[in-house]
């Protein structure tokens, strides 16, 4: 015959208690997290959704933040693309009134001093710095003016002037994601955004013979190409080609020199890889220390002027009271500026668009996703403070039951 001890009730109560209390605990603390999933086992299917609903919705709000930076500073720089434009239409209807003919030597001076002025102005739009506190046409160098300017005297002028502006800037390298492995380019630099001619740099190193020895890279506005041992400069040409560079690579029939010209104004920006030197050895730059644009080299020939130099040049004209330069020569440098600016505009102006439409369409997803992971993963409160009623009051009955059941003094237990 089994025994039964006199403390089999008792324990048994307090497991049966201690169930009960680790559930209410856990109902209390669901509440209090306003989850329904503590741990997997809770619900195994909707974890696995959760946990990918909830990685997703952080992308989509990475992304919206991205895209509002992204407007933000297209906002900002067609803003000062705008006034440069419209300084460039002032320089424009200076250079009309100073190409007619009509007024005197003496008021054409008065013209270019206030060129000057304006050209100074374009110099300061061109140095802006961003909301935060980046140079806004710096390109990837955010933190160096991309522009300065050399002063001297200009014949006529009469005091220190602007003689040249240098460009130190770098390329538009920075981006933003905006949705999976899609990119936004943020940036046009000061070398897209101000220059007016289509650049051109002729090397006369004479390359017909010319072999690449060894394997390495160089970069053309940022596009990196890749050399390897035998390539000519056919080769090299070609590869320039294909590459996705603004550029148009041929070889010169008079010197066999390597000829670069871009194919829209910008400024062409050119680097040998660490370990190499092709453009170094094929005349184009030399070694250079300095963290800025190459340099070029300086048997080699470099054409195609910035804005600045389309100013400085219709200033010096108004000078010399050279008005045949002026309504030719110098009025079509101005209108070059001014198609060039309007076409950065025209970009900046696309990408901003693009930038509103994506952040429209995440605002449309994003409250979709967090719809699906509180399906899966918030709690229902109406139910959870039922359930946490039932077991309120299941547990004080039980506690209830448990004292007149157990024996509490000797003479229960005797009797």
């Amino acid at each position: 015959m089994r025994r039964i001890s006199t403390d089999m009730p008792n324990n048994d109560i307090q497991f049966y208690l201690q169930k009960q209390q680790e559930k209410l605990s856990n109902i209390q603390s669901k509440i209090a997290e306003q989850t329904k999933i503590r741990e997997l086992r809770d619900d195994p299917l909707a974890a696995s959704h959760a946990v990918r609903y909830e990685s997703y919705l952080a992308r989509l709000e990475r992304f919206e933040k991205n895209t509002l930076y992204a407007k933000d500073h297209f906002n900002y720089t067609d803003t000062y693309l705008r006034q440069a434009n419209d300084l460039l239409q002032r320089v424009r209807e200076i250079s009309v009134q100073g190409g007619n003919g009509l007024y005197a030597p003496e008021d054409m001076k008065y013209m270019a001093v206030e060129v000057n002025e304006l050209l100074r102005e374009l110099v300061g739009l061109s140095n802006t710095l961003g909301p935060d506190g980046r140079q806004l046409f710096g390109g990837d160098k955010a933190f160096t003016e991309p522009f300065r300017i050399v002063e001297g005297t200009v014949e006529g002028g009469g005091e220190t002037m602007v003689v040249r502006v240098e460009y130190r800037g770098a390329g538009a390298n920075r981006h933003a994601e905006i949705t999976d492995r899609v990119y936004s380019t943020l940036d046009i630099s000061g070398g897209e955004a101000f220059w007016a001619e289509n650049m051109q740099i002729f090397s006369n190193f004479d390359a017909s013979n010319y072999r690449v020895t060894e394997a390495g890279a160089f970069y053309v506005d940022s596009e990196e190409i890749t050399v390897t041992p035998g390539d000519t400069i056919q080769g090299i040409v070609a590869k320039i080609n294909e590459s996705g560079a603004p550029v148009k690579a041929y070889v010169d029939p008079s010197t066999n020199g390597l000829v670069l010209e871009g194919t829209n104004p910008h400024f062409i920006r050119m680097e040998d890889r660490e370990d190499s030197q092709v453009l170094q050895d094929l005349g184009i730059i030399v070694a250079n220390a300095d963290s800025g644009a190459p340099n070029w080299n300086p048997t080699a020939r470099v054409a195609g002027g910035s804005a600045f130099d389309m100013v400085i040049r219709l200033r010096d004209s108004l000078f010399r009271g050279d008005y045949e330069f002026i309504g030719t020569q110098g009025i079509m440098g101005i209108d070059m500026a001014l198609n060039n600016v309007q076409t950065r505009l025209a970009d900046i102006g696309s990408r901003q668009e693009r930038a509103v439409m994506t952040w429209q369409r995440l605002n449309e997803e994003i409250p979709q996703v967090a719809s699906a992971l509180s399906r899966e993963s918030s709690l229902d409160f109406a139910s959870a403070a039922t359930d946490l009623g039932m077991m309120e009051f299941a547990h004080k009955a039980t506690l209830q039951t448990a004292s007149k059941i157990l024996p509490q003094t000797l003479l229960d237990f005797l009797r």
